[in-house]
């Protein structure tokens, strides 16, 4: 379990001094009389800038990314009730005012900060450092406003409610003033580059975050060469690409490594609520908890993966005539074995101990759940099963994959090391499920079993001892980390031209995923700028896939339509692995690139104007 450092404990007093004061969200951060003590001391001033941090513990801003991975291309939510997906969000859909007020009150908070610590009794130095913090914090928070609304009121200055009627300015005065809060935080001397692994202060954002966030921001205005060089400056100081295993990055023991640039902190502290729900909203049943899968992975998304010499994935290549079969009946190649010789071997391998009587009865089970499915299946399917084969086959056409594919998802036939009733398994993927979370043959259990899909393995607890409550998981969330800076970085280079450059820098992802480098061999060849500018945006899907990142890039580069709609052409959706269509998604029209502003502010403030598109 790790220890409480410093940010940690004052974030955790500012959010239980907040919640003594009422709903933060709709108020000032500190009642009048507070506010003014609040920044009386060193002490009071720290604590006023960890309320700053507090608030990336609200759902949207950060500590439930899960909410906005729905949107991203890698998931999908099995809850049917996101209006965006379904085409019919509104400007008073839920999502847009709780989105806006959660940021908001991060910019009050940082307001108060920032028009208080020059007059506080403290030391210059230590002054410098809060006011660049909360500088940082809020142009983090403008900047995910700005990236969806497309310009906002801009507020500098704390304010009452009723004062909240200034009109939006402009997206690029937004960018504009979001670039000059982390511009003073970089120039500030006082301000630290960055914060050494194990350090009490590790946690707190500083200068490399700073550089990253403005780089990100130079994407967005295409100030390519303005991105590369902040960029660069964070690779020089320190950060780099953590080497020890994709998977591992995402494991407690290594949230500190050298690729961690920004991050939730987060902890399972025997009933603390400073944890994350990634592991419950991504895990199955056999996760710690009993867990409820409510997000997965997208159906469309895996079959992106690449294989591992670079080339493109194709089912045809694997099962010879998979494409031209009709959808439903593609079902047949992820039916588990049924030949009792086979299947016998296979759970005797596994450790089944029991007697052959046992071990008959539960095949015979097992081939009568199989028979079932087959029988909805079209004769011509039915003939492609194989008894003793079939799961070796399916199994094949993942094994040769991206290994990123295999870290990220727990894909048909593949294991996850989980818990049963709090005892530790190694569960399998077969469909259809059969069996019990204690017992043979240990079948991975979800909370959606009359339907396959594909789990999230990234952010789940492996096993019982990884955590304590299955709604607070202690693994930090990566809000900025290093591959996404050398992503954005080869991005800045061939938008400039620097296609060469760029390939170099994408390759450091993919040599430390393990896939073929680009231009190592025919399949992986860049054929110019354009294709190199598809080959960015994909590494950069495959490699935060889960994260709650994705989307916002797919507004950026305005790929969304086509990325997680299909273009719209009504084959998009929440699938079974093999793509027959649970409830299909809907676009709702190139509006959908530019969040409506929420009916409630635009009921309170009539100086707002709505985006086009939207009433």
């Amino acid at each position: 379990m790790k220890l409480l450092n410093k940010l940690f404990i004052l974030t955790a007093t500012a959010i239980a001094i907040s919640s003594c004061q009422g709903d933060l969200l709709d108020t000032k951060p500190y009642d009048k009389a507070s506010s003014g003590s609040m920044w009386s001391n060193e002490n009071f001033c720290t604590m006023g800038v960890a309320s700053i941090y507090a608030t990336l513990r609200e759902g949207y801003v950060a500590k439930e990314a899960y909410l906005m991975e729905a949107f991203s291309v890698g998931a999908t939510c099995r809850d049917n009730d996101y209006p965006l997906l379904a085409g019919t969000a509104s400007i008073g859909s839920g999502i847009f005012s709780d989105y806006w007020k959660q940021h908001y009150a991060g910019i009050y908070r940082a307001n108060d900060a920032i028009v208080h610590l020059p007059d506080a009794p403290i030391s210059e130095s230590v002054k410098g450092k809060l006011l660049s913090e909360a500088k940082v914090l809020r142009a983090f928070y403008y900047y995910k406003l700005n990236a969806v609304f497309r310009g906002v009121p801009y507020y500098n200055t704390p304010m009452e409610l009723d004062q909240a009627d200034k009109p939006r300015e402009s997206e690029e005065n937004i960018w504009n003033f979001c670039i000059q809060d982390l511009t003073d935080a970089i120039n500030d001397p006082n301000f630290p580059d960055r914060i050494a692994t194990g350090k009490a202060e590790w946690g707190h954002v500083t200068k490399s975050v700073a550089y990253a966030l403005r780089g990100k921001i130079y994407l967005w205005t295409k100030e390519w060469s303005k991105a590369e060089a902040d960029f660069r400056k964070v690779g020089e100081l320190g950060h780099s690409l953590f080497q020890d295993g994709y998977k591992q990055l995402f494991k407690e023991a290594n949230e500190q490594s050298d690729e961690a640039i920004f991050s939730l902190q987060c902890i399972d502290n025997n009933g603390s609520t400073y944890g994350n729900s990634m592991s419950f909203r991504y895990g199955g049943r056999t996760t710690f908890g009993s867990c409820w899968n409510t997000m997965l992975a997208s159906v469309d998304f895996v079959e992106t993966y690449e294989n591992i010499d670079g080339s493109k994935f194709n089912w045809d290549e694997y099962i010879p005539g998979f494409s031209s079969l009709d959808i439903k009946d593609r079902e047949v190649f992820f039916l588990r074995n049924t030949d009792p010789v086979t299947v016998k071997a296979q759970y005797r391998e596994i450790g089944f101990d029991g007697t052959e009587e046992a071990l008959d009865d539960m095949v015979k089970k097992i081939k009568a759940k199989v028979d079932g499915r087959l029988e909805k299946l079209s004769d011509k399917a039915k003939a492609l099963y194989l008894p003793a084969g079939n799961e070796a086959r399916i199994k094949a056409a993942y094994d040769s994959r991206d290994p990123r594919l295999a870290q990220t998802v727990i894909t048909p036939y593949a294991t996850y090391d989980g818990s049963g009733n709090s005892v530790d398994h190694t569960f399998t993927s077969r469909w259809p499920y059969y069996g019990a979370d204690t017992d043979y043959p240990y079948d991975l259990r979800t909370d959606t079993q009359s339907h396959l899909y594909y789990l999230f393995r990234k952010f789940v607890a492996e096993g019982s001892s990884e955590m304590t409550n299955r709604e607070q998981s202690p693994i930090d969330l990566p809000i900025i980390r290093y591959a996404t800076v050398v992503i954005g970085l080869a991005e800045a280079l061939n938008e400039q031209g620097k296609t060469d450059e760029a390939i170099e820098w994408l390759n450091k992802v993919r040599q430390r995923a393990g896939v073929a480098l680009l231009n190592s061999n025919t399949a992986t060849m860049v054929q110019g700028q354009e294709d190199m500018r598809v080959r960015i945006q994909n590494e950069f899907r495959w490699e935060t896939a889960g994260e709650g990142v994705d989307f916002y890039e797919e507004l950026r580069w305005k790929t969304w339509k086509e990325s997680k709609f299909n273009n719209a052409d009504g084959t998009a959706g929440m699938k079974d692995v093999w793509g027959t269509i649970t409830y299909p998604y809907t676009w709702g029209g190139d509006q959908y690139y530019v969040w409506p502003i929420p009916k409630h502010e635009t009921d309170m403030n009539k100086s707002l104007t709505q985006n086009s598109g939207w009433n």
